[in-house]
């Protein structure tokens, strides 16, 4: 199974070692694009602070991640699965798996990002703020970027179920096609409350982290989108099939989560 995770604005406050060294990286086939962003990124906030901001979408209460940015090739690393520190990481709390969970994280996680492509929870990257949404001078618009490099390394590594957690901005990097296409599985959470069904971010956030979490805890391993349906079932999420998936078109499940007062 490969999970596909979108990573969170929220990181770790610095490194503990570095700098990041590109070609010790998963993935091998992005090491040069990632480069190209790297250098294109670090440029950028070297340069004019309110160019930088705008070009990255920053308030003025984070400017401070412009210096940041512009200090990556020399910055502190650590694994990725520490950087990241939003609703979704929490909830998932890597560092709270036993041995044995954290091994199948490591082998089953992918966390996209606008700098890096996408990386497993192991490899070791500098905290930075460059979202995919970001249009770069040099690589343009990130999420058709990264479409173009991932192209032919993503099929590569899904070679089973693929379980698709990403945000639509993140998603838009990579589409699982064809054949993946039919073995892959997208998750709405939606909130019941008085009868009615509504997505909400935030639970959006934790459950999608709470799934995974206690898939890793429980040691499944789903083949198909039904037989992760069935799984998630027995660990006692609530779920329903949305659509089922096509040879062109992911298997959609609806995770309803109750709201508690």
């Amino acid at each position: 199974m490969l999970v596909l995770l979108p990573p969170s604005e929220g990181k770790a406050a610095s490194g503990d070692g570095g700098p990041v060294a590109l070609d010790g990286l998963s993935l091998a086939g992005l090491t040069a694009a990632r480069g190209e962003v790297l250098e294109a990124l670090v440029s950028l906030c070297r340069g004019d602070e309110d160019t930088a901001a705008e070009v990255l979408g920053l308030s003025p209460g984070l400017r401070g991640e412009i210096a940041r940015n512009a200090g990556l090739l020399s910055a502190g690393v650590r694994p990725a699965g520490e950087v990241y520190t939003g609703v979704l990481f929490d909830n998932l709390s890597l560092a709270t798996l036993d041995e044995a969970a954290y091994g199948r994280a490591e082998r089953s996680l992918l966390v996209f990002s606008g700098l890096w492509g996408a990386v497993r929870i192991a490899d070791r990257i500098p905290p930075y703020r460059c979202s995919m949404g970001v249009k770069l001078p040099g690589p343009g618009a990130l999420g058709a970027y990264w479409r173009s490099a991932m192209a032919s390394v993503l099929p590569e590594v899904a070679d089973g179920l693929v379980l698709d957690l990403r945000s639509s901005a993140y998603a838009a990097a990579w589409k699982p096609a064809g054949e993946v296409a039919s073995r892959t599985a997208t998750v709405r959470v939606l909130q019941e409350r008085n009868g009615k069904r509504t997505v909400v971010s935030h639970f959006n956030k934790a459950t999608k982290g709470r799934l995974v979490r206690d898939l890793l805890v429980a040691g499944a391993e789903p083949k198909t989108p039904a037989d992760l349906m069935d799984a998630l079932l027995e660990l006692g999420h609530r779920v329903e099939l949305a659509a089922q998936g096509t040879a062109r078109k992911p298997w959609q499940l609806d995770v309803v989560v109750t709201e508690v007062h």
